[in-house]
């Protein structure tokens, strides 16, 4: 079970880590971008939509507001005072849990869990969802390991958040890669917050927690090592559980 936690806290634990790298500073609203999103794909379930479909339209729709919000809000004030760009995210963070409150309530809602409520293989230690959210935590950090290392996109944006000046030189456009960066990290968080939903139920401060924990996994495990706070969420979480 803790490595079930584990797998959310590592998750976004690495989408806090790739804005870091991006710009040296923690985006204090990557939770609460992640339950707006959870929101989203709560709304498209509840008016007849599958499952998987409302799962991959909400990560579309998250990396959309992700980019949309660097493009548009931190972008133009990039170049501020430490305090003020911190001001900003904290406004952010404010923002969307009001939001959220304002559209859907801050009644308690469950949300539905894909998998199937018996243990599966006869296991009596994890529940099906965990076995299931775990998986597909592995399957999401396996992916984006094969993308920023192998595809000539990845390497454009790591080179744009390690050296930007550099990057400038050589033809990348690390506006654009910055955003983009931002896009996955909302994306990633967005996986998270449907994963975790159906254990700790879906309402605007579900992921005040999580972010805390994932923040504690990252500076565990390195706050610029995208895979140090994996491994730094993994032992988070198993630590919380012991």
């Amino acid at each position: 079970s803790g490595l079930a936690t584990g797998g959310i806290y590592a998750s976004v634990a690495l989408a806090l880590v790739m804005i870091y790298q991006a710009t040296h500073l923690v985006n204090f609203a990557q939770g609460e971008m992640a339950m707006f999103a959870t929101y989203i794909a709560w709304a498209l379930i509840q008016v007849g939509v599958p499952y998987w479909w409302a799962f991959a339209i909400t990560v579309a729709g998250a990396f959309v507001l992700g980019v949309v919000v660097e493009r548009v809000i931190v972008r133009p004030v990039e170049n501020s005072p430490i305090l003020a760009l911190v001001i900003v995210f904290i406004a952010l963070l404010v923002i969307f849990n009001s939001v959220a409150g304002w559209i859907f309530t801050y009644t308690i809602k469950p949300f539905p869990s894909p998998f199937p409520a018996e243990p599966l293989f006869g296991n009596r230690f994890m529940s099906s969802h965990e076995i299931g959210s775990m998986a597909i935590t592995l399957i999401v950090l396996l992916l984006l390991f094969a993308f920023f290392r192998f595809t000539p996109l990845g390497l454009a944006m790591r080179a744009a958040a390690q050296n930007p000046v550099s990057s400038r030189l050589v033809g990348i456009r690390v506006g654009w890669m910055l955003a983009l960066g931002w896009g996955l990290a909302a994306a990633i968080g967005a996986i998270a917050g449907i994963m975790v939903a159906p254990t700790v139920f879906l309402e605007p401060n579900m992921m005040g927690g999580i972010l805390l924990y994932a923040f504690a996994g990252a500076l565990l495990g390195g706050i610029d090592s995208p895979g140090g706070a994996v491994l730094g969420g993994f032992i988070v979480g198993v630590l919380e559980n012991v």
